[in-house]
């Protein structure tokens, strides 16, 4: 009777410590799991989520940050885009320059007057809240704000360009500029320079070295006056008085074919007769497209989204870039999909949400809150969603690196891949019958963007439902 006893102690002992180190390996291997999902959500937050602004250019009149593309670092990924974010104070310029870049402006605060080279031609766009524009790389421009009382505030995108010197991210040009920026007059020999310009040496020195108040300056009176104010402020015939001192216009006429379509010559006389050329080249010239105006791709009671692509406005042709705008009520959805066409940016304008992005093997690559000014990208043929809070209105614009129309494949909503790939192939490849499977499928009846959890059926009621 006591060794009976005695062995079933040891038997019960042995079977709690089995118990005990089976539910510790358990609980291990689970919290080894749960850290590899977090270590790998963090990951996917450093790739696709972009909230490293860099300075670019910074003066006490504005500035312009962005957030550079390429190769995410401890990735394959390369993100083919840098995004921009340009603020100027009331009164000032963005001096004369080229880029290495193509670029897509959009306003999305204040007003702007912007003037470009377009077939040799200076010309002039007013741009307000929610235009876009484009600036072929090479093409000379400025930008500037003549409100008094309005801070300017424009994204752009910035084509990584295979043939930059990758000295920075991109590379600007300055056409005007001094001792802060330097024009790229400075870097030819003062003879050489002075020789071509037909003025004195010394007349050179002081037109390389008057400017110093950088690529953005004032135009007030109440601040420092550069030499970019002073001829803004000019008579017809004292530009036309300066500009002789600059270009010598009666001689060195080059052939037409060997005119540069970002020429100084040209975009400083065009400048001096600014109201004849544009008025002569506005039938040509491409104007601005507003996101606003355009009529909704989609539109329901949980939200809308707009695209435009090239079909809709020509000159994104030149930079291969498509932009889109997206509203979403509080608490709604933009249901999963792919953009099997494009890589696409994100920039949250109002209010806060959620973007997730799934990984090729079916692991999710990132669920981040993002808020306002936040900037997130996906790759082509990853999934993803954007999601609203439930406090507020979500709003994002973009850039898609494609001017081609998208047609993003919707994986869920009546719409969705689901509906058009349900049959017994598809049962199958869940394991399911096919009875259950349309039960799944036609349980949402919305499509695109979906309302928030509130407005769907009731969870219990919904799962007892799918498992008849």
């Amino acid at each position: 009777m006591g060794n009976r006893t005695l062995m079933l102690l040891v038997l019960v002992l042995f079977s709690t410590l089995v118990a005990s180190v089976v539910g510790y390996e358990y609980e291990g291997r689970r919290e080894r799991e749960e850290e590899e999902e977090s270590e790998q959500r963090t990951q996917g937050e450093n790739w696709f989520l972009l909230r490293q602004l860099h300075d670019v250019v910074k003066t006490d009149a504005g500035s312009m940050r962005m957030v550079k593309g390429g190769y995410r670092r401890g990735s394959f990924l390369h993100s083919p885009m840098h995004v921009g974010f340009i603020s100027m104070e009331p009164n000032s310029l963005f001096i004369p320059q080229y880029l290495d870049s193509d670029l897509v402006l959009f306003v999305h605060h204040g007003e702007a007057r912007v003037g470009n080279i377009y077939r040799n031609e200076l010309v002039e766009r007013h741009l307000k809240h929610g235009d876009v524009y484009t600036i072929p790389a090479g093409s000379a421009f400025y930008l500037e704000n003549r409100a008094e009382n309005e801070r300017l505030r424009i994204i752009c995108s910035i084509d990584i360009n295979s043939e930059s010197m990758g000295w920075h991210a991109f590379q600007s040009f300055f056409i005007g500029g001094g001792i802060h920026p330097a024009s790229v007059l400075a870097g030819f020999d003062h003879n050489t320079l002075s020789t071509a310009l037909n003025v004195s040496t010394a007349e050179l020195r002081r037109f390389l070295t008057r400017q110093s108040s950088g690529p953005i300056v004032h135009l007030s009176g109440s601040h420092h006056t550069d030499v970019w104010t002073k001829f803004v402020a000019q008579e017809s015939h004292q530009k036309l008085a300066h500009l002789k001192r600059i270009v010598n216009l009666e001689k060195e006429v080059r052939p037409k074919e060997e005119e540069s379509t970002w020429s100084l010559r040209k975009f400083l006389c065009a400048l001096l007769k600014r109201k004849d050329v544009v008025k002569r080249g506005n039938h040509k010239a491409p104007s601005a497209y507003n996101l606003y105006n355009r009529k909704p791709n989609f539109k329901n009671d949980y939200g809308w989204t707009k695209s435009v692509d090239e079909s809709d406005y020509s000159p994104l042709q030149q930079s291969g870039n498509g932009v889109y705008l997206v509203n979403l009520s509080p608490g709604s959805m933009m249901a999963p999909h792919v953009n099997p066409r494009a890589i696409e940016y994100g920039v949250v304008l109002k209010g806060t949400g959620r973007v997730q992005i799934v990984y090729p093997n079916g692991t999710l690559a990132m669920n981040a809150r993002v808020r306002q000014g936040d900037v997130f990208w996906v790759p082509r043929y990853y999934p993803f969603c954007h999601i609203a809070s439930t406090n507020g209105p979500f709003e994002f614009f973009g850039f898609t690196t494609s001017a081609r129309r998208n047609h993003p494949q919707f994986l869920v909503g009546r719409n969705s891949l689901m509906q058009s790939l349900r049959g017994p192939e598809f049962a199958a490849a869940f394991g399911i019958g096919e009875k259950r499977l349309k039960r799944i499928v036609n349980a949402q009846r919305e499509q695109v963007i979906l309302p928030s959890s509130s407005d769907s059926p009731d969870d219990e009621a919904m799962y007892g439902f799918l498992l008849v």
